[in-house]
């Protein structure tokens, strides 16, 4: 899955680009405030984005298709962040960071639960909305590592998904982000056991 914007044939590319960095404005001022206030006012998302309301209309005819797009908008970042690591990171490494960067993804998802099921009127779960993009940034991250020898072999995006499923249950506790550390350092300890690039499986 990709975010992308629509283009016009024949607009300058100027205009084109202004158009984008408007929409991505949006998205994610309308990430922050909705993660706050799941009934925040779109003239709120509008003045945070540095727009005006025509301009948000324009490019979300109502509040349920902003909300999806936001969601799909965080969730296709998340496996950017995966290929921009992998490209600056040693594996290993790249696989530690994204997990961070996951679990601000989960506490964003579960700032924006409210309001996607007030836009759709159904439940809003990880199925329901979709992973591909998450799924496919894990297989990225577990395949260079596998190559590299970090991790033990075999390990699917599945597994994988299963090891961390805890994460999508701490919420916002006080000492949520300890929990996430200890899970992750948990689950990494895990995936190194038996790499074939560490001495006797540990490291």
């Amino acid at each position: 899955m990709r975010t992308t914007v629509p283009e016009q044939d024949g607009e300058p590319p100027h205009r084109r680009a202004d158009a984008r960095r408007n929409r991505e404005r949006i998205l994610a001022a309308a990430l922050e405030e909705l993660t706050h206030s799941p009934a925040v006012a779109l003239s709120v998302i509008a003045k945070k984005a540095g727009v005006g309301q025509g301009t948000l209309y324009r490019n979300f005819p109502d509040r349920e298709a902003l909300i999806l797009e936001v969601y799909r908008f965080e969730v296709q970042q998340v496996y950017e962040a995966a290929r921009r690591l992998l490209a600056t990171r040693p594996p290993e490494r790249a696989l530690r960071e994204w997990l961070d960067r996951l679990a601000r993804y989960a506490a964003a998802k579960a700032g924006l639960a409210d309001a996607m099921r007030e836009a759709t009127r159904a439940p809003a779960t990880p199925a329901r909305w979709g992973h591909a993009p998450i799924t496919d940034a894990i297989e990225l991250l577990l395949e260079a590592n596998e190559k590299a020898g970090a991790i033990r072999p075999g390990v699917t995006p599945d597994d994988f998904l299963l090891a961390i499923a805890g994460l999508w249950h701490i919420g916002a506790r006080p000492d949520a982000e300890e929990r996430v550390g200890r899970l992750f350092d948990l689950v990494t300890d895990g995936l190194r056991a038996g790499a074939p690039g560490r001495r006797g499986g540990t490291g």
